[in-house]
């Protein structure tokens, strides 16, 4: 098989293709399972949350999440990019999938990621990555994570103060409270923070938010008692995958971006560990992650994409071992089998998530204007672009549903989705201006 070889001096302690003492691996691989844990689980927890799911329901999301990742961290070591990049839930596809959930059904989430995986697949292994990736120029890139971020600004605020759970306002004033020490711890401990704990602020945040709330009332255990210890998940979980032809559309915006994080993500992992990255890499890593999004429409799960957070870990670590990546890959597999463990997290209060969630949403779009800061030049051309994508992309979100009516349903589901919205305006106008 092909190996990766360094084309410097050692950068790495244990390099790409050198194995690691299953014990030692063991403890390396759950390090990698720590800093991308918080971010891959707040998925479906945020997407089972807005689009309605119970308890049972989130549960079950969750348990298909940790297998399809685990499944997709081994393709994209084996078979695909064989860089030591962990997958995981991608941000991008939130947008997407709260639009699809709400108005067709997780069915048709299931067949729009069924039918997006295979797509984005065979921009891999096709070759077509070369050529979508030059419509995807800076600005557009930029743009589009913006916006992704920008759309999600009114989940976390919701969550923040309990609506979905109580729409009422009974429980703001406790919700805020547990909101806002949330919030500030996960601030505290990526900003104050050293060593191996600097790297997880989700993970500490949520633990710390989620403690505060059970002497408030607002966790509930009920759904972790009714849950079995093991249990495997099964495919399609939403019931036979629904191919709706708006609702694949509608998510290809958020493949895309997703194909583009991962390209600079290969680059990244390729100078951490001073390894060559090449046209093959990138095109079999994009493949690999297309079959796992396939795979995980399959599992009732949501989109994958490579986790720059990993990167991270490789880099403080210095241990760039594929083969501790994939311990931490089965490490995500055993814990989907684990419905009690699954409850834990789906039982955790909207509150802890809107804290969390506050500044992680931002960040998005802090990442995509700094995108733009570093990248884009700011010409006339440039800057009519940039002011007209992103109003659009604001804007179109905000048209009424009766008004949404009057249009093509295609159309219609595209001027729901401001980062499609964006996305296409920019494009465009690179295009002809």
């Amino acid at each position: 098989m092909e190996t990766l070889e360094t084309m410097k001096g050692p950068v790495l302690k244990v390099g790409i293709e050198d194995k690691v003492e299953p014990s030692k691996a063991l403890v390396f691989g759950l390090q990698h399972v720590l800093a991308m844990f918080g971010a891959t689980v707040t998925v479906p927890l945020v997407v089972g949350g807005a689009v309605g799911l119970n308890g049972d329901q989130i549960a079950l999301m969750i348990q298909a999440v940790l297998l399809a990742m685990g499944i997709a961290t081994l393709l994209q070591t084996t078979m695909g990019s064989r860089y030591p990049i962990v997958q995981g839930s991608s941000f991008a596809f939130i947008p997407g999938l709260i639009a699809i959930g709400s108005s067709l059904g997780m069915a048709a989430v299931q067949g729009a990621l069924i039918v997006g995986g295979l797509i984005e697949a065979a921009i891999g292994w096709f070759g077509i990555i070369g050529k979508v990736r030059k419509l995807f120029t800076p600005l557009v890139t930029g743009v589009t994570i913006t916006l992704i971020g920008f759309s999600l600004a009114d989940v976390a605020v919701k969550n923040f103060f309990n609506f979905y759970a109580d729409p009422s306002g009974g429980t703001i004033i406790k919700a805020t409270l547990v909101a806002m020490i949330t919030f500030l711890t996960t601030v505290f401990v990526a900003l104050r923070a050293s060593g191996s704990l600097k790297a997880m602020p989700v993970v500490v945040g949520a633990a710390v938010g989620y403690i505060v709330s059970v002497p408030l009332g607002l966790a509930d255990f009920e759904l972790v008692k009714s849950l079995p210890v093991v249990s495997i998940p099964r495919p399609f979980p939403w019931g036979s995958p629904v191919f709706d032809t708006t609702a694949i559309i509608l998510l290809l915006f958020a493949f895309m971006v997703s194909i583009i994080e991962s390209v600079g993500d290969y680059h990244a992992i390729a100078a951490v560990t001073g390894s060559e990255v090449t046209g093959k890499h990138i095109a079999r890593g994009i493949g690999s992650e297309g079959l796992a999004c396939s795979i995980a429409g399959l599992l009732g799960a949501c989109g994958t994409t490579s986790y720059s957070e990993n990167i991270g870990v490789v880099a403080l670590t210095k241990v760039g071992s594929r083969y501790v990546v994939q311990m931490g890959a089965i490490i995500l597999i055993f814990l989907s089998l684990l419905p009690k463990f699954a409850g834990i997290l789906a039982s955790m209060p909207a509150p802890v998530l809107g804290g969390l969630t506050l500044a992680l949403y931002g960040m998005i779009s802090v990442t995509g204007l700094r995108l733009i800061k570093e990248r884009v030049e700011f010409t006339d051309r440039n800057t009519l672009i940039l002011a007209a994508a992103l109003i659009a992309g604001l804007g179109a979100p905000q048209l009424p549903a009766e008004f949404l009516a009057a249009f093509p349903k295609v159309v219609a589901s595209i001027l729901e989705s401001g980062m499609a919205v964006g996305a296409l305006t920019a494009i465009v106008l690179e295009r002809i201006l």
